[in-house]
């Protein structure tokens, strides 16, 4: 007799969302850069380009797809996949993509050269890098007129990844990838925007190159509405009253903010095909104990009080619930990505949560090993591939998220009967995504050094 094999659904493939919802993110663009009465010297107006061929075959792996997952405390579980380029393996793809478009429409439109300048954990440098070579690969601008420098801190070496700008010494220099000596990883952001006001104040650089300092969440929200999109056309139930969480592992919330404003712009009739579910998601909120500020702001409550067990050496707590009763250590620090500390992006999630519901839960890295197995069964679907052991892993937010929600599911944070989206946002171990080779990455122990390679960079 023959073996029947249950099989998981298909997943639905959206491709090159940036194209195909091409009228949504221009009308987020025009929308954020209508809030602004003047632009910044680092800063680029916010218009994305009309596209042509080249920038449609540019925005190709901007892919999602969407995946059934196993239910989870009888709730019915959608995860977003937004891993699917295999140059980056982070939703980092999308805005790296329409910002390097929107660099190139500049460069188009002025004769201006641009070098994109950002401070980056490892994620957003990726991205920005391979968006880079992907746009020398396609031919929409070459190294005499686009570059790209990122800064990260030090603590970020093991997240550096390989890239097309790192094949060649020319590659190199114009495109540099620098790890800075910092004292805390969130640092370099304040190093990478002082040396690029120094840089700006020099008059040798006047009228060479445009510096572009990207650090800013409006460049993000832009692309990140076509989260809301993929939703509204291939999996919001419109009509059956269910209500329907998000859950992300989240370092700002940045992607949370950019679908947010994807569902209000189509509940607003942005694009007439495609309708926002009547009722806004509540968001839940996954973080770590390294930098939990967000879920703390959304009870206003203090980090709670951890004693250390000296029989085992580890440290419980049992005054709330949204934070691990177990860990290894009250500052356990699961992924360097998730760097941030008292993100300025507080005040616009919490009022969200507060306006739709909502929660979050910082989870343990022991949380997380424990629920291992069942995790990698979770995200099989999705075609993660997480590795059989847990050291091999370097981005950890796909089973932050899950496991988060799983933790949310034992500890009664999610309430009964609700839908949840998982927005799978990255994962990836060095054999998925090859890590960045020693001659790739340019070390420096000051601002004064990385101000000279970024003068190296645009000489």
């Amino acid at each position: 007799m023959p073996l029947h094999l249950a099989t998981e659904p298909p997943p639905t493939v959206v491709p090159a969302t940036l194209t195909r919802y091409h009228r949504v993110v221009r009308t987020a663009a025009e929308t954020l850069g209508s809030r602004r009465s003047r632009l910044g010297d680092t800063e680029l107006p916010f218009r994305v380009p009309e596209p042509d061929d080249a920038l449609r075959e540019f925005y190709a792996p901007s892919d999602v797809s969407v995946h059934e997952l196993e239910p989870i405390g009888g709730r019915r579980v959608t995860a977003l996949n937004l891993m699917r380029n295999p140059g980056t393996r982070t939703t980092k793809t999308f805005a790296s993509l329409s910002m390097v478009g929107r660099a190139v429409q500049h460069i188009r439109e002025t004769g201006e050269n641009v070098i994109i300048v950002t401070p980056t954990s490892g994620n957003k440098g990726t991205a920005l890098r391979d968006a880079v070579a992907r746009a020398y690969e396609t031919g929409i601008a070459g190294p005499e007129r686009l570059r790209v420098m990122t800064v990260t801190p030090a603590d970020s070496l093991r997240k550096l990844r390989d890239c097309p700008l790192a094949a060649t010494p020319e590659l190199r220099t114009a495109n540099p990838a620098v790890l800075a000596q910092v004292d805390q990883p969130a640092q370099v952001k304040e190093l990478a925007r002082n040396v690029v006001d120094a840089y700006l104040a020099d008059p040798a650089a006047k009228g060479s190159w445009r510096v572009w300092y990207t650090l800013d969440l409006d460049n993000y929200r832009i692309a990140d509405v076509v989260r809301a999109c993929v939703e509204a056309e291939f999996t919001a139930p419109h009509d059956t009253g269910v209500p329907r969480w998000h859950a992300h592992a989240v370092s700002s919330a940045y992607g949370l903010l950019g679908y947010s404003l994807g569902h209000r712009l189509l509940s607003e009739g942005v694009a007439a095909d495609l309708k926002a579910p009547p009722a806004h998601p509540g968001f839940f909120l996954v973080q770590h104990l390294s930098t939990p500020d967000m879920v703390l702001s959304l009870s206003g409550a203090s980090l709670p009080r951890y004693t250390h067990d000296v029989t085992d050496g580890l440290w419980r707590q049992a005054a709330d619930p949204r934070f691990p009763a177990v860990t290894d250590s009250p500052s356990d620090l699961i992924d360097p990505t998730f760097y941030t500390r008292a993100p300025v992006t507080c005040a616009e999630i919490a009022p969200l949560i507060r306006k739709h519901g909502g929660d979050g839960v910082v989870v343990s890295q022991r949380e997380c090993l424990e629920r291992w197995s069942q995790v990698r069964e979770l995200a099989a679907p999705i075609g993660a591939d997480l590795p059989a052991s847990p050291e091999d892993l370097r981005e950890w937010s796909l089973v932050m998220a899950l496991t988060g929600l799983l933790v949310g599911d034992e500890r009664g944070l999610i309430p009964k009967g609700t839908d949840v989206v998982v927005h799978a946002s990255g994962s990836y171990s060095d054999d998925t995504l090859p890590p960045a080779a020693p001659d790739g990455i340019r070390f420096a122990a000051d601002e004064e050094e990385v101000l000279k390679i970024l003068h190296t960079a645009v000489a």
